[in-house]
C-alpha cells in the first residue's frame, strides 16, 4: 500500500480512556520488571492520539519532529508492549507493513482496504457480527477474536480508472 489509511471512526483515544490506558501499561510494565520513562510516555501519548492505523516508521517520523532523541527501536518496543497488554492491535493488510491501532472501548470494527491507494476504512456491521457468532455456535466453537477485512478498490480509485465499472 502506498498510503496509510485516511478514514477512521475515532479521533484517537482521549480523556479518561487515555488515563486508563496509561494505568494498564504501568501495571504491565511492573509485571515485566520494566520501568516507566518520559520517553515511553511520549510514544504512548502520541500513539493513543493517532486518528488512524500507524506503522512504526510513521510514528517514529511524527515523534522525531518533536524529539530527535526518540528512535525507531524505542517506538517499536513500546508498540509491542501496548499490543502485549491489550491496548493496541497489530495489523498487516497484505503489504508487509505492520500497522498498529489503539483498541478503543467503542467496540469491534472491521476494515475495507483499497489495494490501489492504500486507504483503510473502518466499518461496523451488526449483521455480520451476528452471522459470525452463529457460524461459531453451529460448529461448537468459542471465538476469542476475529478479523474481517475486505480488499478491493475504493470509489475514488475506481472513478480514476475508466476500464472498470463502479
Amino acid at each position: 500500500m502506498k498510503k496509510a489509511d485516511r478514514k477512521a471512526r475515532g479521533r484517537g483515544v482521549t480523556g479518561a480512556s487515555a488515563g486508563r490506558a496509561q494505568e494498564v501499561l504501568r501495571a504491565h510494565l511492573a509485571r515485566k520488571g520494566l520501568r516507566r520513562s518520559r520517553i515511553r510516555d511520549a510514544v504512548v501519548a502520541m500513539f493513543l492520539a493517532a486518528p488512524r492505523h500507524v506503522s512504526v516508521e510513521e510514528l517514529t517520523g511524527q515523534i522525531c519532529e518533536r524529539d530527535k532523541r526518540i528512535g525507531h527501536a524505542t517506538v517499536y518496543r513500546t508498540l509491542r508492549l501496548l499490543a502485549e497488554c491489550g491496548l493496541a492491535e497489530a495489523h498487516d493488510f497484505g503489504d508487509g507493513v505492520t500497522r498498529y491501532e489503539p483498541i478503543r472501548e467503542t467496540g469491534h470494527h472491521d476494515h475495507l482496504v483499497c489495494t490501489a491507494c492504500g486507504t483503510i476504512e473502518e466499518f461496523e456491521n451488526l449483521e455480520i457480527e451476528e452471522l459470525q457468532r452463529q457460524v461459531a455456535q453451529h460448529h461448537c466453537f468459542v471465538t476469542e477474536s476475529h478479523r474481517f477485512e475486505l480488499y478491493g478498490r475504493c470509489a475514488k480509485c475506481r472513478a480514476g480508472n475508466n476500464t472498470e465499472s463502479a
